[in-house]
């Protein structure tokens, strides 16, 4: 366990400059993160994974049938996705508890009601983006990032 004393801003800023390629190789380019977070296909991290925005209602999560930049399919078998609810199931355990957290973190003195009223409200406002990481989540347990595609997809453009 490493403890690190920041005293001037000089060392903030070392200290920024340290830790940010640990960073840049857990939210980069062929990291299952990277994937997740911005929602791109598995294989390549280039193409779009869904439709549309997740908070387009009228395509709601709707997944692409093939990638658009490696043509990867994205659906192994029909009703593919259905697994997706265990990991939405989990997502919103997360959060509710990153929530919870959040409020005694913040020492707000809400009453047991209130907190779940605050929790419920989050979870319905962030339901689409949940519904889309997490069949991103299921579809990254089943394919892995390939560098040799993302690198011709890169070389061609």
């Amino acid at each position: 366990m490493i403890f690190v004393c920041v005293t001037n801003v000089t060392d903030k800023y070392f200290l920024v400059y340290y830790f940010y390629p640990k960073f840049n190789n857990m939210f980069g380019r062929g990291s299952k993160l990277y994937s997740i977070l911005f929602l791109k296909c598995p294989r390549c991290h280039g193409g779009a994974f869904l439709e549309a925005n997740p908070y387009h209602l009228k395509r709601f999560n709707k997944v692409k049938k093939r990638c658009p930049s490696c043509q990867l399919k994205y659906s192994i078998e029909p009703s593919f996705y259905y697994g997706s609810m265990y990991v939405s199931y989990a997502v919103g355990i997360a959060i509710s508890a990153a929530v919870f957290i959040l409020i005694q973190l913040l020492g707000l003195n809400l009453t047991p009601i209130h907190i779940f009223i605050s929790i419920v409200v989050t979870l319905i406002l962030l339901m689409p983006y949940i519904g889309a990481v997490s069949k991103l989540i299921w579809a990254n347990f089943f394919f892995t990032y390939d560098p040799s595609i993302a690198k011709a997809k890169q070389d061609s453009k």
